[in-house]
């Protein structure tokens, strides 16, 4: 950090704008928050936080109107009101000042949060008001807390400190540390909404493994999710390095090295020559699936919840441990966890899916790659997610085997989820085959009447057409045709065309 700060000239030509039109009101103000933390570290910042001496949703209704922006009540019951300027990538948020602005900064949650500029002054290190030495320990690399009520008044910054940590690339202090395992049980008590976005925004970055991990030092993981704590210390069947738990935080790792987002400490970087990849790929997993959350986000996440529900399937058969329905158990295990952290409908049946179907990719062959049919299948029951399941197939083998990773299993297992994607990318009418006759076409061909039969024999129809033994409509006529024979259905005599 250079001594004197220099604010970007889009950004001050805005904060000038704002600065006359409160000036015009007589209105008192300052820029606080995270503005002023990125501007200090040289981070591109789209967001601005500015205390004002006045009403502050009034305020910021009217500096809607003079910026040309929209308005909108961020926060009713806490008085924060945000101007959004379309076609550019500010959003404003005003709140009213709690006392003189030195006070106001005292009730904030972490030093390098807790600096601010007289929007009428020149934006300097000199002119910084900075009471807690935040723009120090912005040098030092740490994240400090102001005071030690700051998670009892708002337990969601439990969370918070470390994303924020993960995001900035700085270390919490230990004092810090300590109040955060002093409080820890005080996120129970988060609105699922808040704990969410949190969860959301660690997920989405580099090393969320490395920081689920750290969270769970912290004492904060469990705190979170208390239904992963049973599958702390369950023993696996030999072929498993780690217990489900640790198994659980190293297929997140394995996730982020198949996915290109880091190394992975237990396996070397050329373990990756034998998985596919591709643009594609990339431009799949960063797929939107939500608000904040993206297929990687949520890829992560089912790592960490796929075994879930192995703690209470666990059964011992010849001395050997088995965990029968556990993919199905945790589905709806993950799906609760999530309900109660309000993730939506379409996140949660992501999550399903995925931990449904984890097992399905090695099931798919005994021996070789899978056959057409079963590709069709596997795709058939998955949709889209059919590619996140492959990959988390994947890191749950390297997060089972870890440093004593059989590589040719491994190359062999690649190698069967490279021919399926293939497959999938190069052959459509594998995953979706086209329609070729409907419900009606049997019906009316076969004196058949409506029910169950007509949709077994289409999906029968499309099975055929995925392993090319139909390609137009009268050689799927005469496959019906064969499959009502052959069940010696009263209806295999066709009306005359």
């Amino acid at each position: 950090m250079e001594d004197t700060t220099v604010i970007k000239p889009d950004a001050s030509q805005l904060l000038d704008r704002i600065s006359r039109f409160l000036d015009s009101k007589g209105i008192n103000s300052y820029i606080v928050g995270g503005f002023v933390r990125d501007t200090l570290l040289g981070r591109e910042t789209g967001d601005i936080d500015i205390a004002v001496d006045a009403d502050a949703l009034a305020t910021a209704s009217g500096a809607a109107d003079a910026l040309g922006g929209k308005y909108v009540t961020l926060d009713a019951e806490n008085g924060v009101g945000r101007v959004i300027l379309p076609g550019t990538p500010w959003q404003i948020d005003f709140s009213t000042l709690e006392g003189a602005i030195r006070q106001d900064l005292g009730r904030r949650d972490f030093t390098i949060d807790a600096m601010a500029w007289d929007l009428r002054e020149s934006f300097t290190s000199e002119s910084l008001i900075d009471p807690f030495h935040g723009r120090e320990d912005l040098k030092r690399g740490i994240i400090r807390a102001v005071s030690p009520g700051v998670f009892e008044s708002d337990p969601a910054r439990l969370l918070r400190v470390v994303r924020l940590a993960a995001e900035l690339g700085l270390n919490i202090d230990a004092a810090t540390e300590s109040l955060i395992r002093q409080h820890r049980g005080l996120i129970a008590a988060v609105p699922g909404e808040r704990s969410r976005e949190e969860l959301l925004r660690l997920l989405a970055l580099q090393g969320a493994g490395r920081r689920l991990a750290y969270l769970d030092d912290l004492g904060l993981l469990t705190a979170l999710i208390p239904e992963l704590e049973p599958a702390r210390g369950v023993e696996q069947p030999r072929m498993h390095v780690w217990d489900v738990f640790e198994h659980s935080i190293e297929s997140v790792k394995a996730i982020e090295f198949l996915i290109r987002e880091g190394s992975w400490e237990h396996a070397p970087r050329e373990i990756l020559d034998a998985v596919t990849w591709s643009a594609r790929l990339q431009e799949h997993f960063n797929e939107e699936t939500g608000h904040a959350s993206t297929r990687k986000s949520l890829l992560k996440l089912a790592a960490l919840l796929h075994d879930i529900a192995k703690p209470q399937t666990k059964t011992i058969e010849d001395g050997r441990a088995r965990f029968l329905g556990h993919p199905q158990q945790g589905a709806a295990d993950a799906a609760a966890i999530m309900e109660r952290l309000r993730f939506s409908r379409r996140e949660i049946k992501y999550i399903e899916l995925l931990i449904t179907y984890h097992l399905r990719p090695t099931q798919m062959s005994q021996e070789g790659f899978p056959t057409r049919r079963a590709i069709y299948r596997f795709f058939r029951d998955a949709g889209e997610s059919g590619i996140d399941i492959l990959f988390l197939s994947l890191a749950d083998h390297l997060a089972a085997r870890g440093p004593e990773l059989d590589l040719t299993q491994w190359r062999q297992h690649a190698a069967m989820t490279g021919y399926v994607l293939e497959r999938h990318y190069e052959e459509a009418s594998l995953s979706k085959p086209p329609k070729l006759i409907d419900g009606n076409d049997i019906m009316k061909a076969y004196r058949l009447a409506p029910g169950p039969k007509i949709g077994e024999l289409l999906e029968a129809l499309k099975e055929a057409q995925a392993e090319g033994e139909v390609t137009d409509k009268r050689s799927a006529l005469d496959y019906i045709a064969r499959r009502l024979e052959n069940a010696g259905d009263p209806g295999k005599n066709r009306l005359k065309e």
